[in-house]
C-alpha cells in the first residue's frame, strides 16, 4: 500500500501488434489508452486532488521547516537531547519526501517516465515507514524516561539510539525497495499492520506518560509542579497530533474489503494518506513553535509567536519539554499510589 494518490499508472505502454482479423490476415497496431493522472478514477478525482493539495503544502511549508529543524539540531550537537537523533532523521526523511513531490507531480502530468515513477514509489515507501517508526522511537525514549527514570539514566549513551536508528533505516529501505519493485502478494497488509502496531504503541506510551505525570505531585501538594504541568501539556499535544495523523488510516484501512476497489483506490486511500502526509509539515512546526529563537526569522516574529516560551526558557534553542526534562520532573517525587 503506497502513500500515493492511489493511481495505477500505465507508463510508456504499447501493446504488441495484435491480429484482429485472422480471416483477412490484417495486422493492426493496438495501443493502450493514453496516460492520465486520474487513470481508473475518472469522475472520482476529488480524493486524489485533496492528497495532491496536501503534498503541495508540504513543499511550501514542510521543506523549509524541516531544514530549520536539522540546522538547529546540528547547532546543538554538543549538548543534544537523547531524542535528537530520531528528530533529525525524521526531519531529513520528511524533507526528502517534500522534495520528491514536485517530481512526482511533473511525472504524472508531463514526463510519464517509468523510472521516475519507480523512484516516486520508493519515496512513498520512505514516508509510509520512517514517520511511524521514528515517532515510535521518540515515544519509547520518553516512556522510559518517565516510567523508568533510573533505567533511563543508565541508557543515555548514544550507542543505543544509533543501533535503533540503523534498525529503523534498514526496515524503511527494505519496505521502500519492495514497494518500488511491486508485485508482492498482499503487500498492502504490511503497511496496515505497521500502522496498527505503531499507533497502538504510541497511544499506550503517551497515555502512560500522561498518567505518570498526573500522579507525580510534590509532597503534601495538590497542585502539579509547573514543570510537570508543562511536560503534561507537551505530551498531550503530541498525543493529539498522533491521533489526527494516524487515526484515519487505522479507522479506514483495515476494512478495505468493505469498499469497492474503485472507491478504496480513488477516495479512501488518497484521503487517508493525506492525513499522514501532512505530518511532514505539522511535526517540524511543533518543534519550531517551542523555540526561543528560530534561525533565519526576525527576532520580533519569534517573540510574537513564542511569547509564552520566552518567559520560562532562556537557554539554548531546544524543545521546551525535552526527554531529559520530562524524566527529571517525573522523578523529582515518587508517583502517588494508583
Amino acid at each position: 500500500m503506497a502513500a500515493s494518490p492511489g493511481l495505477q499508472l500505465r507508463l510508456n505502454q504499447t501493446s504488441s501488434p495484435t491480429l484482429l482479423n485472422a480471416t483477412d490476415g490484417m495486422m493492426v497496431n493496438a495501443t493502450a489508452k493514453p496516460f492520465s493522472v486520474f487513470d481508473g478514477c475518472e469522475g472520482m478525482e476529488e480524493g486524489i486532488l485533496f492528497d495532491l493539495a496536501i503534498q503541495l503544502i508540504n513543499v511550501i511549508l514542510g521543506i523549509p521547516a524541516n531544514v530549520m529543524v536539522i540546522v538547529i539540531l546540528i547547532q546543538n550537537r554538543r549538548e543534544p537531547s537523547t531524542s535528537d537523533i530520531y528528530l533529525g532523521c525524521l526531519a531529513f526523511m520528511d524533507a526528502y519526501f517534500g522534495v520528491m513531490t514536485p517530481i512526482i507531480i511533473a511525472n504524472m502530468y508531463q514526463w510519464q517516465s517509468k523510472d521516475v515513477w519507480t523512484a516516486s514509489k520508493f519515496s512513498y515507501g520512505v514516508k509510509d515507514t520512517s514517520g511511524p517508526l521514528f515517532l515510535s522511537c521518540i515515544c519509547l525514549d520518553r516512556f522510559v524516561a518517565v516510567v523508568f527514570p533510573i533505567a533511563f539514566g543508565h541508557l543515555k549513551h548514544p550507542k543505543y539510539r544509533i543501533m535503533l536508528t540503523i534498525l529503523v533505516f534498514g526496515l524503511t529501505f527494505a519496505y521502500s525497495a519492495a514497494k518500488a519493485v511491486g508485485g508482492l502478494p498482499n503487500f498492502e497488509k504490511v503497511f496496515t499492520g505497521e500502522v496498527l502496531a505503531t499507533f497502538t504503541w504510541m497511544m499506550v506510551c503517551n497515555a502512560s506518560i500522561l498518567l505518570a505525570l498526573k500522579r507525580s505531585k510534590g509532597a503534601g501538594k495538590d497542585e502539579m509542579h509547573p514543570m510537570k504541568k508543562k511536560a503534561f501539556k507537551t505530551v498531550l499535544s503530541i498525543l493529539v497530533i498522533i491521533v489526527v495523523n494516524y487515526l484515519p488510516l487505522v479507522a479506514l484501512f483495515p476494512f478495505q474489503e468493505r469498499y469497492t476497489p474503485d472507491v478504496f483506490r480513488c477516495y479512501v486511500q488518497p484521503v487517508g494518506f493525506a492525513f499522514l502526509n501532512i505530518s511532514s509539515s505539522i511535526q517540524p512546526m511543533i518543534f519550531l513553535s517551542r523555540l526561543d529563537k528560530v534561525p533565519f526569522l526576525p527576532e520580533a516574529w519569534t517573540k510574537r509567536c513564542c511569547a509564552r516560551n520566552q518567559s520560562t526558557n532562556n537557554e539554548k534553542p531546544t524543545i521546551t519539554a525535552s526527554t531529559e526534562t520530562i524524566a527529571t520532573v517525573a522523578s523529582t517525587t515518587p508517583l502517588s499510589p494508583a
